[in-house]
């Protein structure tokens, strides 16, 4: 079992692993799903833990959803990127002063991170047609923030991130541009927000919902218009560590004070209703129709249920 001093993890998405950094040795250790003779799963502890190549602490660590590395980022300006095994594939210096924050896309393709400096740099971690390591490669900026950036988060295809900083604004970006021919993200759009140092940003897997946290509160944000949908107050004892979106986008999840906290994401569910009843107006076929009318049914029903346990 991983003691307390594990003070932050990531999990690889087909669950055969998990990374822990281990604070009072400030060591970056991989625990294994091993199957037992009775068909149960246990995880066991790597044989060696990683070399100790930081020079700062570790701020963020993180598996690529391909299994293919690992990230770790230190509170200096360091990123290294690691195969399975603990060996150093590339190293980054992201000449932002400090790193602020650092994470792996979902799609397992970048690497981003933000700090001292107004923008977010993303690279690519590029392997070749047999699975072999290749290069690490400069993909592109967010660049509008006029102040250092807390945090970020990306959608589930990497199309949309968001950022938010100490300048008091998040900003929602359209990521989904040919980098390798020099175009730029599109800024979407810029919300003033409540922030502090440590502040969080989480986008969910569709991009219609944006939180932020500030100390221990959360803001959740509608994606498309900016609008602030629900507020949550002192849901932590002490200052959010961490805020993330399930994969399913049904559920927010934020950890602090040695907890963990799982809400509903209602606004989520607002907006997909509002979709498909645009969708439905421009519905052509009858069976379309149906279809949808069939779904927003289902929706209400599940946001009905939500909104009543709440009340209870």
């Amino acid at each position: 079992m991983v003691n307390s001093t594990a003070s932050c993890t990531d999990c690889h998405l087909r669950c055969r692993a998990f990374i822990t950094w281990l604070a009072n040795g400030d060591s970056i250790r991989i625990f294994k799903m091993i199957k037992k003779d009775d068909g149960t799963f246990s995880f066991k502890a790597a044989a060696e833990d990683f070399p100790q190549k930081h020079k700062a602490p570790i701020l963020n660590i993180g598996i690529a959803e391909t299994g293919k590395f690992i990230m770790s980022a230190s509170t200096d300006t360091c990123i290294h990127i690691w195969d399975l095994k603990g060996e150093i594939l590339a190293s980054i210096n992201t000449n932002q002063m400090t790193n602020s924050y650092a994470s792996i896309s979902p799609c397992g393709r970048f690497v981003a991170s933000c700090g001292f400096t107004p923008d977010v740099k993303v690279w690519e971690v590029c392997f070749g047609k047999g699975g072999e390591f290749k290069e690490v490669v400069r993909a592109f900026d967010l660049k509008g923030h006029s102040a250092g950036v807390h945090s970020f988060a990306f959608s589930n295809d990497s199309h949309r991130m968001v950022t938010v900083s100490k300048d008091g604004t998040w900003k929602l970006w359209n990521t989904n541009v040919e980098y390798k021919k020099q175009q730029d993200p599109y800024l979407l759009k810029t919300v003033p927000c409540v922030t502090s140092e440590g502040s969080r940003a989480a986008l969910s897997p569709d991009g219609r919902v944006v939180a932020i946290s500030d100390g221990s509160n959360v803001a959740l944000y509608s994606a498309a218009s900016g609008q602030l949908e629900e507020e949550m107050h002192g849901i932590h004892s002490e200052e959010i560590t961490d805020l993330r979106f399930d994969i399913n986008g049904r559920f927010l999840v934020s950890s602090g004070d040695k907890a963990v906290r799982v809400f509903h994401n209602t606004p989520g569910y607002r907006a997909a209703i509002g979709d498909m009843k645009d969708m439905l107006k421009k519905a052509q076929n009858e069976a379309m129709k149906q279809r949808l009318e069939q779904q927003i049914k289902e929706a209400q029903s599940a946001l009905d249920a939500v909104l009543a346990a709440s009340v209870d």
